[in-house]
């Protein structure tokens, strides 16, 4: 495949990137509030594709904005996407967002630069107006209908709390924005999903009444982790200039203004304090 084809298999530095007048984008598909589409092919939507559409106008550039379904794993999505392309013909990006700011992964993947952290994800969870103590134990919803994304960390955190008394009551959706919607539509009592996720939800359900929990989830398996960008190892001219623009827009309050439009709060990423 290289052999027929390896202009396809090179990720673009900047000076590519001007000349071409493209930046290529990889965003998660079925992420919202991150990045979405309504229809087949559609506008992307979302925080991270307005944070994608910024940086291509500063770079003087398009915006290719290209939806993927996440693989197996980060490791997985980060070939497809960045360093080698897909089996099908996918072909690489230019950058990708939304990638976990991880030391570990950093020193596991030695094809792609991380850099940009740009926001700190945490977990929450919220509760039907009339469902209940929203800062009780999640224990305390048993007998009810809890909502997760399937196969997600909500969902282990759940099936494992408190001995597995919530294992018959959880009820799986395919992300955590559908979770939280779940509660919003009064299918749900109790959900467990990312705090972006819980925020969009309340912004787009203004009249649903849907209580967010205010304190830290008991024994949650994850703290947090910071999300960054990653581009091709041998991109960081790209890479860099991207790290300095994502900088003036948090200092500008430009991106605390792309959050503020799917009515999710910008927390700073912690290694960016750091």
């Amino acid at each position: 495949m290289s052999a027929l084809a390896p202009s396809r298999l090179v990720a673009a530095p900047l000076e590519k990137v001007r000349d071409l007048g493209v930046l290529r984008v990889g965003l998660y598909a079925d992420n919202r509030p991150w990045s979405w589409s309504d229809t087949p092919g559609g506008r992307p939507l979302g925080i991270d594709a307005e944070i994608a559409r910024a940086l291509a106008e500063a770079l003087g550039v398009r915006a290719d904005i290209q939806l993927f379904p996440a693989d197996e794993d980060i490791s997985d999505d980060l070939r497809n996407v960045v360093w080698r392309g897909g089996l099908l013909g996918f072909q690489p990006c230019d950058v990708m967002l939304h990638v976990p700011f991880d030391r570990v992964l950093m020193q596991r993947e030695n094809n792609v630069v991380f850099l940009a952290p740009y926001y700190r994800e945490t977990f929450g969870a919220a509760c039907a107006r009339d469902g209940g103590n929203c800062e009780a134990s999640p224990a305390a919803f048993r007998g009810r209908k809890v909502a997760a994304e399937l196969a997600s960390i909500p969902d282990f955190y759940l099936l494992g709390h408190a001995g597995g008394a919530l294992a018959k009551d959880l009820v799986h959706l395919p992300s955590g924005y559908a979770a939280a919607a779940s509660v919003a539509d009064g299918s749900a009592d109790f959900v467990v999903a990312t705090s972006a996720q819980i925020e969009a939800v309340v912004h787009d359900y203004p009249g649903a009444g849907i209580k967010v929990r205010k304190g830290a989830l008991p024994q949650m398996m994850s703290a947090g982790w910071d999300i960054g960008i990653a581009v091709k190892e041998n991109s960081r001219t790209l890479g860099f200039a991207l790290d300095a623009q994502i900088s003036r827009m948090i200092a500008d309050g430009r991106m605390a203004a792309l959050f503020a439009q799917q009515g999710v709060a910008w927390r700073p990423a912690l290694a960016a304090q750091g």
